[in-house]
């Protein structure tokens, strides 16, 4: 049987499967039919196979999720953070562990189409999109009214429950930033249990308007048996200001889409990532800025530190419309290796299409600096402690710029304890 019927029985698999209606699940559906699961040879996939990976490892047949039993998950929260608690697991919202006050903003719970649900993030290019598109369960709403700054952050716990089953769930998120407010949304990937395979997608569209700022910050720490896509598509009006950061450290498959759309003029952008990964695990993040309008700012750094047979992948896009003149848009992938078998693929790209900007991009990948490791431990220091400063003050980098310092801090102590930090 040739690879194209094999990718179409799985594709319409998925869709045999799919019963829930309405005008974009109907369209959606209707796309992943016409695109099918990412082939091979499929350029944005290149590198994470990801249709071999869900074949190989989950019965596309079977979607039956049955409901947890979880009562505590106390377990994963962050230490000394005062927050807003949702609750997804297995792709269903959980009242009784959610804990939030809707004073600040305004949070709803959606189960079918509404508003702006499903107009921002693309189900007509990308099979996995239009996958969740037509098959999501449950949908937070988040909603800040204007001239509003939320002082708690939103903390959205993503939990997969693989206790007594295989998991396959689906579900969004909709944030509506009105004019002049600020908020902080933090993703948290968790697993209960580890006697079998996860799989969970995620879209998350992000609307910000005048002035507004979107703090969002994803923390993928979970378990070896996690299977993750996400993409998280963020519209900027003028004067706006998005966040971003993603850690990812843990996972069988992670992959990432990020983009954020500058449609308004004075609009700044900041994408952070950090990639700690070992084992074999897999991340691929990819990236798009598109910059709309005239005198915005964008910067982008991604970081990488790859062990053992683990795989790194970085594809970031730039795009300046003739419209966008004034653009300052810059974009960094650095990636340390080390081990022989630990791999990265990284391609940064521009498009531009007007005159008057400022844009560049670059990317390495190499081992530790022998000279520098030399130069620490001439002065003393042991090999392994001097290899963790190095990693640590390399990867410290990334985090600086966070806003809220108990996050900060949480993240920090998880890099710490990734590289062996002992000093």
């Amino acid at each position: 049987m040739s690879q194209s019927v094999e990718l179409k029985n799985s594709t319409q698999e998925i869709l045999s499967k799919i019963t829930l209606e309405g005008t974009i699940r109907n369209q959606a559906r209707e796309a992943l039919g016409s695109l099918g699961l990412p082939a091979s040879k499929n350029e944005e996939y290149k590198f994470a196979p990801v249709t071999r990976i869900l074949e190989k490892n989950f019965n596309l047949s079977n979607f039956t999720v049955e409901s947890s039993k979880v009562t505590d998950i106390s377990s994963f929260a962050i230490n000394y953070l005062d927050a807003h608690v949702l609750v997804m697991i297995n792709g269903s919202f959980n009242k009784s562990l959610s804990s939030y006050d809707d004073r600040e903003l305004k949070i709803e719970l959606l189960n079918q189409e509404s508003g702006k649900l499903g107009t921002l993030a693309d189900y007509k290019t990308d099979a996995l999109v239009a996958w969740n598109t037509a098959a999501w369960s449950a949908a937070i709403r988040l909603v800040v009214a204007e001239n509003i700054t939320v002082k708690k952050p939103v903390i959205i716990h993503q939990i997969i429950d693989t206790t007594n089953q295989e998991i396959k769930c689906f579900n969004r998120v909709l944030i509506e930033v009105g004019k002049s407010s600020e908020l902080t949304v933090v993703e948290k990937l968790d697993t209960i249990g580890n006697q079998h395979n996860g799989f969970s997608n995620v879209v998350t569209e992000a609307f910000i308007e005048p002035n507004a700022e979107l703090n969002y910050v994803s923390l993928q720490t979970d378990s070896s048996r996690r299977y993750h896509f996400s993409q998280t598509s963020i519209w900027q009006a003028r004067d706006s200001r998005a966040n971003c950061f993603t850690l990812t450290m843990d996972g069988k498959f992670i992959r990432n889409n990020l983009q954020v759309i500058l449609d308004g003029e004075g609009c700044e952008s900041h994408l952070l990532g950090l990639y700690l990964v070992q084992g074999d695990t897999l991340v691929d993040n990819h990236t798009v800025v598109d910059h709309k309008k005239a005198n915005s700012f964008s910067n982008e750094l991604y970081k990488g530190i790859v062990d053992d047979n683990a795989r790194g992948v970085f594809n970031g896009k730039i795009f300046v419309r003739p419209n966008a003149q004034k653009t300052n848009a810059f974009q960094s992938n650095r990636n340390i290796l080390l081990s022989d078998k630990a791999t990265v693929n990284t391609k940064p790209q521009l498009e531009i299409w007007a005159d008057d900007v400022k844009c560049s991009h670059g990317c390495t990948t190499g081992q530790l600096d022998e000279e520098a490791l030399f130069y620490l431990r001439a002065r003393g220091i042991g090999e392994d402690t001097a290899r963790a400063m190095m990693l640590y003050a390399f990867a410290g980098e990334v985090i600086e710029s966070l806003k809220s310092e108990t996050i900060k801090s949480y993240i920090d102590s998880l890099i710490s304890e990734r590289l062996h930090k002992n000093f």
